[in-house]
């Protein structure tokens, strides 16, 4: 249900802005992304498992605030991130 250490790193590699970046927006929403695709799939056998669900929907409150708050300060960074990990349709 969590997120490997090794699964972190890569997103960390891969969304970051630059070599020592692990907190930006872009990889703060990569990682909170990837909890909440295991914790959906987590949710598929364990449907009134409610406690995980109250940390799912925080987990969807952070991420969206995070995506507000890039759109608000560069928009060409939140199409990108956007368009990598494919959450609008």
């Amino acid at each position: 249900m969590s997120i490997t250490i090794e699964r972190k790193a890569e997103l960390i590699k891969t969304h970051a802005r630059g070599e020592a970046d692990t907190g930006s927006a872009e990889v703060q929403v990569a990682i909170l992304s990837e909890r909440i695709s295991n914790l959906t799939e987590h949710f598929k056998t364990h449907k009134k498992d409610n406690h995980s669900r109250r940390g799912l929907l925080k987990l969807v409150s952070q991420r969206r605030s995070l995506l507000d708050h890039l759109k608000k300060t560069d928009e060409a960074r939140y199409q990108s991130i956007i368009e990598k990990l494919g959450l609008r349709r």
